[in-house]
């Protein structure tokens, strides 16, 4: 989709979530693609944290975050999947005001070009709440990169046209 150079580029300020009951830093290969590509596009990394596999350990610190005025984007990679552990849907659900179900669908189509019908064991999803975006995508570094590549890049881009989720900040809180 085609930039609009004449816009000026906005950096928006991302805090990466990763969920795992095995991943410790060193091992947080999505988290670094994450942050890597982040701020390779002129991001800005608000925080970075992992988190163990419970929806109430996630809902806190997400919560955290919402209400933390200098993150205006949460990504999450982890949990997505259908096993009894993987619970970053329900958690997200949980601290949701809006679902965003275009952001799963469009990630299950970007990954069935890259490993088939293996993504329909993928839950991800995104929503907004209080003003701020969440976007949970699975923990395989080839769904981050997936992820995003084929939309984050360019939806939190406001140069994007015909629209992007950054041009939409400023009236997330509207009643």
């Amino acid at each position: 989709m085609p930039i609009d150079e004449a816009i000026a580029f906005r950096p928006v300020r991302i805090a990466v979530l990763t969920i795992s009951d095995t991943r410790g830093p060193s091992e947080d290969r999505s988290g670094d693609i994450l942050v890597e590509r982040l701020l390779g596009a002129g991001h800005a990394l608000a925080e970075r944290a992992i988190v163990r596999d419970d929806v109430e350990t996630i809902v806190s610190r997400l919560h955290a975050w919402i209400d933390d005025a200098a993150i205006e984007v949460i990504v999450t990679t982890g949990g997505t999947g259908v096993t009894g552990r993987d619970v970053t849907p329900e958690a997200i659900e949980r601290v949701a005001d809006k679902m965003i179900p275009g952001f799963g669908e469009l990630f299950r189509w970007q990954s069935y070009r890259t490993i088939g019908t293996s993504t329909i064991q993928s839950r991800a999803c995104a929503c907004v709440t209080r003003g701020t975006y969440i976007f949970a995508l699975p923990g395989s570094t080839g769904a981050v990169k997936d992820g995003w590549d084929g939309i984050l890049s360019d939806q939190l881009d406001i140069r994007h046209k015909p629209c992007n989720f950054v041009e939409l900040m400023p009236r997330l809180g509207e009643g």
